[in-house]
């Protein structure tokens, strides 16, 4: 069960976060890293496709909002202000000044939106980190810090000059209060700890077992652990370690072993142990390659294990999972299927889309998705592509299931997105149905102009999309491009087609080869959650 929010997270957790009603946050905020991160949509093989889009600019500068925001800050007592002025001190007016203003505001409300037993995970690299937990120390308190968890998140490259490779990233994990959730998470014992502390195997179930000593200090005798257990007693100075109907529910379970002396010893299976306790360096949780399964293709994508591991040691099923920055949507991921409810919150309309993909390819067709923020009527509509275009096409093209192509800078090739499908699964090569959007004003020229880039890229169909209705002219302009022909069943479709964000809306889809008919290939798909109860997952928010 969960909310996906469109829009800035400050103004989304300030609109409609109630005080402590969040179990757990996980962040994983852009790091400042200036760079532009990429999301690259992957073909079948694997390989990049050549169309890609901006997903968001991780670069901040120090500009008249970085100072309002500033000193906002600086002008109410406490630790915030103090350490902000600290780092004003100290780095001046440069982009990670920016960067830690921007943080500081969301800290703040993901503190107040925490329960007194939540946890916060904040999720960084070397370049910010040591920045970021001097501003949690101040946000969160210092005192409610728990763990700087390393991730070994790749290997060591080549040629990284007169350093040591960095490999890690950090994940800083804080609590609100003394008190939290916490369920002790496990890793398998090693090969060589198995061999030397359960070096014992059972000869009739094969399993590998140690002993126990069944003694204790005497400190700890009450009147049920003086007694004889068959003609033994304990050493002087010693007393059973456990009552007297223990030792004989052990006795009838086979789970004693006795020494040439007589002294038993309780047995402790390998296969029953728990395993060594997991610490603060997370080395056996691998990053996706590029053959993982999981890869969508999202920039900064983190493996689902991860997010597991913090979901199930921080919070209980049942219990509500937060994620401000939530991209592609792992920890939505990671929640939904050990049971938690949760609520993303995203700024692009690209995340919001490769979400929902993500959601249905993995848990069903069936699956209801509730978004906050974005367009429910075409009045919206027309507001979001005033203020943003590219969050207007976005948006619009998830509303056909098409993927965004990056728009370069002085080469708009006539392409705002593609839908690929095979008519053969034996086919190679996708077809290619061509998305244009328009927010503005349309007229005849725009459908020729489709037309002529369906001829230029060879593609099957292509889909004018806008707000305005189409005119009589347009229509007839579409008409005149013909049908294309379903490959095995001979089906035909039309060619070049147009449909007004209203329809869409209402349920008027685009007129192509239905998933019976053909091969999906627009996103790579997510892998399928498993089936519960001999039943298909299903999701209803």
């Amino acid at each position: 069960m969960g909310t996906l929010y469109y829009g800035d997270n400050l103004d989304i957790l300030r609109r409609y976060l109630k005080d402590e009603t969040v179990d757990l946050v996980y962040l994983d905020p852009p790091f400042n890293s200036a760079q532009d991160y990429n999301a690259f949509f992957h073909e079948k093989d694997g390989t990049d496709a050549a169309s890609q889009i901006r997903a968001f600019e991780d670069t901040w500068h120090w500009n008249q909002e970085s100072e309002r925001v500033y000193q906002e800050l600086v002008t109410q007592p406490g630790k915030v202000s103090e350490i902000m002025q600290a780092f004003r001190t100290f780095l001046g007016q440069n982009d990670m000044m920016a960067y830690l203003a921007m943080m500081v505001p969301r800290l703040v409300e993901l503190r107040r939106v925490l329960k007194r037993t939540g946890s916060l995970y904040l999720h960084c690299d070397p370049t910010a980190s040591h920045y970021l937990k001097l501003l949690c120390d101040a946000v969160m308190g210092k005192e409610n810090f728990r763990n700087c968890i390393i991730w070994k998140r790749t290997s060591a490259h080549g040629n990284v000059g007169k350093r040591f490779a960095t490999v890690q990233d950090d994940v800083l994990f804080y609590t609100k209060t003394d008190v939290w959730v916490w369920n002790q998470q496990y890793l398998p014992y090693s090969e060589d700890y198995t061999k030397s502390h359960y070096g014992q195997v059972e000869e009739k179930t094969g399993r590998r077992f140690t002993t126990r000593d069944l003694t204790a200090a005497m400190e700890r005798a009450s009147s049920g652990q003086l007694y004889e257990w068959k003609g033994i007693r304990p050493p002087a100075s010693r007393c059973w370690s456990c009552a007297k109907e223990n030792m004989e529910k052990f006795e009838a379970d086979g789970l004693l072993v006795y020494s040439s002396r007589g002294m038993p010893r309780l047995k402790l299976y390998l296969d029953e142990m728990p395993g060594t306790p997991c610490d603060d360096v997370w080395t056996d949780i691998f990053p996706i390659n590029s053959q993982a399964s999981e890869r969508l293709g999202y920039p900064t994508q983190k493996p689902v294990a991860l997010l597991e591991r913090i979901i199930k040691a921080s919070s209980n099923p049942g219990h509500l999972v937060l994620d401000p920055f939530c991209g592609c949507g792992t920890t939505i991921d990671a929640a939904e299927k050990h049971s938690r409810k949760w609520i993303g919150i995203d700024i692009t309309q690209l995340a919001t889309s490769l979400i929902k993909n993500r959601l249905r390819d993995t848990y069903g067709d069936k699956i209801e998705i509730i978004t906050v923020g974005e367009p429910v009527t075409p009045n919206e509509a027309y507001t979001l592509a005033e203020q943003d275009k590219f969050q207007f096409q976005w948006w619009a093209l998830g509303l056909v299931g098409a993927r965004p192509v990056e728009q370069k800078k002085g080469a708009d090739r006539g392409i705002d997105g593609k839908i690929l499908f095979r008519d053969d699964p034996r086919e190679t090569k996708p077809e290619q149905i061509i998305i244009q959007v328009k927010g503005g004003k349309t007229g005849v020229k725009d459908v020729r102009d489709l037309r002529g880039v369906l001829d230029r890229e060879k593609a099957a169909m292509g889909v004018l999309i806008s707000l305005q209705p189409p005119t009589r002219d347009m229509v007839a302009e579409a008409v005149s491009a013909g049908f294309y022909e379903h490959k095995t069943n001979k089906q035909q479709y039309p060619r070049l087609q147009l449909r007004t964000v209203k329809e869409l809306m209402e349920g008027k889809p685009i007129e192509r080869p239905t998933a019976f008919a053909a091969l999906d290939d627009t996103f790579k798909k997510a892998p399928k959650a498993p089936a519960k109860d001999g039943h298909q997952h299903e999701l209803t928010l």
